[in-house]
């Protein structure tokens, strides 16, 4: 019994030495190394902080990305609007009712007709087809000219109507003039300055009226007239 309570005892002291050693152990660390765990608490509590901001952060993230979203939407609208814009333009179609007024500047006449849409207009808008009209009217065809072509116009466009204006002015036929230079006929142009052509047929072996009209300057009202009269008095 006796020899339990001695080992009891010794337990017992064993425990309270190793204990007060191991305060003694941190009381001595603490003594030295002051701020060795007051750091490590300071970096624990820091990286607490961190990890309770960082979902708040990715939710502000989130909320910055939607809104950069929102603002980028009204910048492709107006893409969205033109394109619409130009699919509505009105284009010329086979369909189309086309029409040429044709305006005679020499009575002051107008006429309209009804033509089959040239292939070369058909899908123009109005702008295009101001264009092409603009290359007619510099080039226009060699029968539009021998016609007395001026000018083209468009006066009215739509999808289901165009109409086109066309002026025509006829040249009046050109007269001429015979007269007499060194003996012999010649001929000028309606303004008695530039020549048309020289002749060689001499004026003393006209009779005497004729000599008397194309000495004052006798007048030819046409080309046609002009070769008549020179077939008849050229030798």
């Amino acid at each position: 019994m006796k020899l339990v309570k001695r080992i009891s005892l010794f337990m017992v002291l064993s425990v309270v030495m190793l204990g007060l050693g191991g305060w003694g152990a941190l009381k001595a660390e603490d003594f030295f190394y002051p701020n060795r765990y007051s750091y490590n608490r300071e970096e624990v509590q820091k990286h607490r902080e961190l990890e309770d901001l960082l979902p708040q952060f990715s939710k502000t993230a989130d909320s910055d990305a939607g809104d950069k979203e929102t603002d980028k939407e009204p910048e492709d609208e107006p893409e969205q609007v033109i394109e619409t814009a130009v699919a509505n333009q009105p284009v010329v179609t086979a369909d189309t009712l086309y029409l040429v007024e044709t305006v005679d500047l020499n009575k002051g006449t107008v006429s309209e007709t009804q033509e089959t849409v040239p292939v070369m207009y058909i899908g123009l808008n109005r702008e295009e087809l101001l264009e092409a009209l603009s290359s007619y009217d510099k080039n226009p065809p060699l029968t539009e000219l021998e016609q007395g072509f001026e000018t083209i116009e468009l006066t009215s466009f739509s999808r289901d109507r165009v109409v086109v204006c066309k002026y025509y002015k006829e040249k009046e036929p050109e007269g001429f003039y015979l007269m007499v230079a060194d003996h012999f006929i010649v001929v000028y142009h309606e303004d008695r300055r530039t020549l048309y052509m020289n002749t060689d047929i001499l004026l003393d072996l006209l009779p005497d009226s004729l000599q008397r009209e194309i000495m004052e300057g006798k007048y030819v009202a046409s080309e046609e007239e002009l070769y008549l009269f020179l077939e008849s008095y050229s030798s």
